[in-house]
């Protein structure tokens, strides 16, 4: 009678942790995340993470009226849902999903792949162009805020993919994920929309380099304006 050869229970749970960590491996396949330096430190931190809390959770009452208003605009403008997700890249390499309200038609990226926005896309719906001016379509992401993926001022997320590429042809474009990504940061409100990952860098660097309290409150007056006036919209 021919023997049967069984996997124990323990070689079983070894096969299966080979397999998800193969994945893992897979799914983190950047050269990016090689090239990280030390996080940045500052006494600043933890009060700015409690500022994050408190102004995120404020905020995210006053504004949900606003963004469900607008939510069922996109829905009566164009097929498909009110909001869509991305992964994004966080301190340190760290991926998250971000929402936001959809402000550009359904599977717009579905042939091109992840491609940054130009001024005047065509992918994007008329109430897209209305809630990216006012910025309006980020407002989901103070719950992004409230957990600790991001911050309310910081370098913008970019996706994996994109930090990848611009690693690739910007110097230390990734030491950007040192710091905590922000809804808004010092490069949105001195270059908008138009700045080229070279430049985002530099100006992302600058608020590195200079992270502070009083910086922050500087740019949230600056965010103010940009919200009013619809600087660097896209």
């Amino acid at each position: 009678m021919r023997r049967v050869s069984r996997v124990r229970p323990v070689e079983r749970q070894e096969l299966k942790k080979k397999k998800v960590e193969a994945t893992k491996k897979v799914a983190t396949n950047y050269s990016y995340e090689d090239k990280l330096k030390e996080p940045i430190k500052s006494d600043y931190l933890p009060v700015k993470r409690l500022f994050d809390i408190l102004s995120a959770s404020g905020l995210m009452v006053v504004t949900s009226p606003i963004v469900l208003l607008f939510g069922v605009l996109v829905k009566l403008e164009t097929p498909g849902s009110m909001f869509y997700s991305q992964e994004r890249v966080g301190l340190m390499g760290k991926r998250f999903k971000v929402t936001k309200l959809r402000s550009m038609y359904t599977d717009a990226e579905k042939n091109s792949g992840a491609v940054w926005a130009s001024k005047n896309d065509s992918r994007v719906t008329k109430v897209g162009k209305f809630i990216r001016k006012t910025r309006i379509d980020e407002l989901p992401q103070l719950w992004n805020v409230i957990k600790g993926d991001m911050s309310m001022i910081g370098p913008r997320p970019e996706r994996p993919e994109l930090t990848e590429k611009f690693s690739k042809e910007v110097k230390d474009f990734e030491q950007r994920l040192r710091v905590l990504p922000g809804l808004s940061g010092y490069a949105q409100v001195h270059g908008g929309y138009d700045v080229t990952p070279e430049e985002k860098y530099k100006l992302d660097k600058y608020y590195m380099d200079n992270i502070s309290l009083k910086e922050d409150l500087k740019i949230i007056l600056e965010t103010i304006r940009v919200v009013l006036t619809g600087d660097g919209a896209r």
